[in-house]
């Protein structure tokens, strides 16, 4: 019977340093990427490419020929996330720090195809899980609406539901920030769904207001337009009489709110019953301020 033979292994510090040295090297290079709105030359090698990741593989082909275009350019991907993928592939392992996160986690607004399979085969070959674990272990109120923008975009359950507790906790803060005003209607819906917001309704109704605006000025839409997806979520209800009718008022100056949601709103107070308007939502979110009318609502916080 044949001895099984001896398994070596060799130190893996000095292979991964090895493997590491030929990122972006122009040594034995046969492939050239063009990346960036800076236009960066980035230097790879198509045996490692291709054998890591099924999509290099069919777009690189078994050797250089017409098909394969050269330079590959990847316009709107940030040369500092392709850097960090490469260097995943190439060494299994990434340094990774929250700006570099924030460009590989962010699904760019416009990209083409090469570039979408780029982020595909990213998330597949186990980059984007490790950008996920060092986002909940950092996780906080500047970084907490951008990542919860990726697990949107991407469909990462586990990281929305940390990302909306985190923001429930601290409601007031988060929404303070550039990340929140830069969300998607999809992001954000599941937020103003939420009892658990640490928030009065009369600031989230700023809040809501100050979004759109945001992104009436990035897609030269109207700010009604683009608020419509999600202003049915807030609870005009619970704001006291004068509250409302200042925000009536507003609403004339610059739409934002239906005027059918705003009446509904009205009757619950004329009624004095939370249930009395139908589709006009009265329970109480954890954050918001007591006020007299209150006591007539029918629907309490859960």
């Amino acid at each position: 019977m044949e001895t099984p033979g001896l398994v070596v292994h060799g130190e893996s510090a000095p292979f991964s340093t090895a493997l590491r040295s030929l990122v972006n090297n122009p040594l034995y290079s046969d492939v050239r990427f063009v990346v960036g709105q800076e236009r960066q030359e980035v230097f790879a090698h198509r045996c490692l490419l291709a054998c890591r990741c099924n999509f290099f593989q069919r777009l690189l082909g078994p050797e250089p020929g017409p098909a394969v275009p050269s330079p590959v350019v990847l316009s709107t991907v940030p040369a500092d996330a392709f850097l960090a993928v490469l260097e995943f592939l190439y060494t299994n392992r990434v340094k990774l720090c929250r700006h570099s996160v924030r460009l590989c986690g962010r699904l760019p607004a416009s990209h083409s195809g090469l570039e979408r399979n780029v982020y595909q085969y990213r998330e597949k070959y186990g980059y984007l899980s490790l950008c996920l674990e060092f986002v909940v272990k950092v996780l906080d109120v500047e970084l907490v609406c951008e990542a919860l923008q990726v697990a949107v975009t991407f469909g990462l359950g586990p990281l929305q539901e940390r990302c909306i507790a985190f923001i429930e906790a601290h409601s007031q803060e988060a929404f303070r920030t550039r990340g929140f005003l830069e969300l998607s209607a999809p992001a954000l819906l599941p937020l103003l769904r939420s009892d658990k917001l640490c928030v009065d309704e009369a600031e989230l109704v700023l809040a809501a207001r100050s979004w759109a605006r945001v992104g009436a000025a990035v897609l030269q839409r109207p700010v009604a337009e683009v608020a419509a997806p999600v202003v049915r979520e807030l609870r005009l209800a619970l704001l006291a009489p004068a509250e409302l009718s200042a925000l009536e008022e507003q609403n004339r100056r610059e739409p934002l709110i239906p005027m059918e949601q705003i009446v509904e709103a009205w009757k619950c107070h004329a009624l004095r019953r939370g249930d009395a308007a139908r589709g006009a939502p009265c329970r109480r979110r954890r954050g918001t301020l007591p006020r007299e009318h209150h006591r007539f609502l029918d629907l309490p916080f859960k």
